[in-house]
């Protein structure tokens, strides 16, 4: 069994944590934070389903919102926003170590999850893991901006979640940028799913498919 409840932790100096906790019954969990794309917000149907998901699976999850959707309700981040957006998950990591005593794992989708990758590269043993869903490797019909600069520095390992028809990457792009990390990394691959990942379709399978995944690459018991 699992609550959710509204969080907010002010204690930090830099940027507050807004969002909701899912909360399991075990005491000393594990916990993930997870966090949205560059058009969405914590609400949103796949956030939620992981949260659900991985609760089930005994993680308590925070999922939150980055500074920049706090101050900007709709709309894409505005220019210069990543480093406060960076500060915000480092905020979000603070304050789970303070609320409990297990491991601390950070995922995002689509931008939230590039900002966590490039905290983690910058910040190296931060959290345990990483889970990036969508990765956001260059823009539509843009593959010749690759986003994998700070890649190579990525001393984490990270589990990718991957559709075979995300227009910001294909499948062989992904499998060709994990070659430039030097930590452990694994790619599952969605077959048919876009950018967004879930589908009416593949809702269950897909988001309970994801946390046994995490589970596993992890090494925690699946549920």
């Amino acid at each position: 069994m699992y609550t959710c409840q509204e969080f907010v932790d002010n204690s930090s100096k830099v940027a507050s944590v807004r969002g909701y906790l899912h909360q399991t019954a075990a005491t000393g969990a594990d916990c993930l934070i997870l966090t949205h794309g560059a058009g969405g917000n914590c609400d949103s149907p796949l956030l939620i389903g992981l949260a659900n998901a991985f609760s089930s699976s005994g993680l308590t999850v925070l999922r939150c919102n980055l500074p920049f959707r706090r101050e900007r309700p709709f709309g894409p981040p505005p220019r210069g926003s990543a480093e406060r957006d960076q500060a915000g998950l480092r905020a979000a990591v603070e304050s789970m170590r303070r609320h409990g005593s297990g491991q601390v794992f950070l995922g995002g989708h689509s931008y939230g999850g590039r900002q966590a990758s490039i905290l983690a590269a910058d910040e190296p043993g931060l959290v345990k893991t990483l889970l990036l869903l969508s990765y956001p490797l260059h823009p539509p019909q843009r593959p010749e901006e690759l986003r994998t600069r700070h890649l190579p520095r990525l001393q984490t390992p990270v589990l990718f979640v991957h559709g075979t028809r995300d227009n910001f990457a294909t499948t062989s792009e992904m499998e060709a940028a994990l070659k430039f990390i030097p930590a452990r990394t694994e790619l599952l691959s969605v077959p048919g799913a876009g950018h967004e990942l879930m589908k009416k379709q593949n809702r269950d399978t897909l988001l309970q498919r994801i946390a046994r995944a995490f589970c596993s690459f992890v090494g925690l018991p699946l549920v």
